[in-house]
């Protein structure tokens, strides 16, 4: 995967004048060429990202500080990368706006027009607390300690390995959904080479009963895995969708911030298993 561009860069001249081509898009089809397969399946969903660095100058020069949160379509042509966002963000730190609607309006035509897709964008007050962006815990099991009586040594894998998945026998109830969480998941951004943590979340209707402890192995795998957010969800998606032949799945993580933003891809089935955003402890 080539990125060019100011992107990775070790120093960088961070811009004071409002500037949106500073936004880098990145085609999603350079990791779902990699996944294989029939990538319509890898286009349900939402990249949500919030921004907790964005602030721009009322009519009297006052600056102005907002928490910002991104609703990017899956089936956009690229997402954008992260650098570049914020330093886009950057641009808008001196730059003054009417109001508040106004800043959301210039957000949302600048991303839509670099991600060629609808972007939805909202803009909160410090002062405001929805639920949706009050620390909350995953639902469902923790595997994190699904390894705890095993003896084997755990490998570094370069890359995510599938072969470790496997089942624990059959679901009684086929139609029973498992709901499963791991805190562990790891992965390098390729373009800075700086490792990405996570917390990732199954939802799974399948005949097959998941085992935990491979699940585990499986997500420890890419621990030293170049990918982007949204390309390791949906790895993860693509290979449990092959392994166990769900009727039902949503693969979801929530990733810690970087730079004042944190990403948080979510692939489903079916668009009626979209669950509502929201943030972590980690975040």
């Amino acid at each position: 995967m080539s990125i060019h561009g100011i992107l990775g860069e070790h120093t960088t001249d961070y811009p004071t004048q409002y500037n949106p081509s500073l936004l880098y898009p990145i085609a999603r089809s350079l990791g779902r060429d990699v996944i294989g397969g029939d990538a319509t399946r890898l286009a349900q969903g939402v990249d949500w990202w919030h921004a907790f660095e964005l602030s721009w100058l009322d009519a009297r020069g006052i600056s102005q500080v907002a928490m910002a949160r991104l609703a990017i379509p899956a089936d956009s042509p690229s997402i954008v990368e992260s650098k570049s966002l914020k330093l886009y963000f950057n641009s808008l730190n001196f730059t003054v706006f009417e109001s508040w609607d106004a800043v959301r309006a210039q957000i949302t035509e600048d991303l839509s027009a670099c991600l060629q897709a609808a972007v939805e964008v909202s803009l909160f007050a410090l002062g405001e607390m929805p639920e949706s962006l009050q620390i909350s815990t995953p639902a469902g099991v923790c595997i994190d300690e699904a390894l705890a009586d095993s003896t084997d040594k755990i490998a570094l894998c370069a890359h995510p390995d599938a072969s470790l998945l496997q089942a624990a026998g059959d679901m009684a109830d086929a139609n029973e959904a498992q709901l499963l969480y791991c805190n562990l998941l790891r992965s390098n951004c390729p373009v800075t080479n700086q490792p990405d943590w996570g917390t990732l979340q199954v939802h799974i209707v399948s005949a097959k009963k998941v085992d935990t402890a491979a699940l585990l192995r499986y997500v420890l795998s890419f621990r030293q895995h170049n990918g982007f957010h949204e390309q390791c969800v949906e790895q993860i998606f693509a290979d449990l969708s092959a392994f166990y032949a769900p009727t039902e799945l949503m693969v979801r993580a929530w990733y810690t911030r970087r730079g004042g933003i944190d990403i948080n891809p979510c692939r489903v089935s079916a668009p009626n298993l979209l669950p509502a955003p929201s943030r972590l402890i980690r975040q």
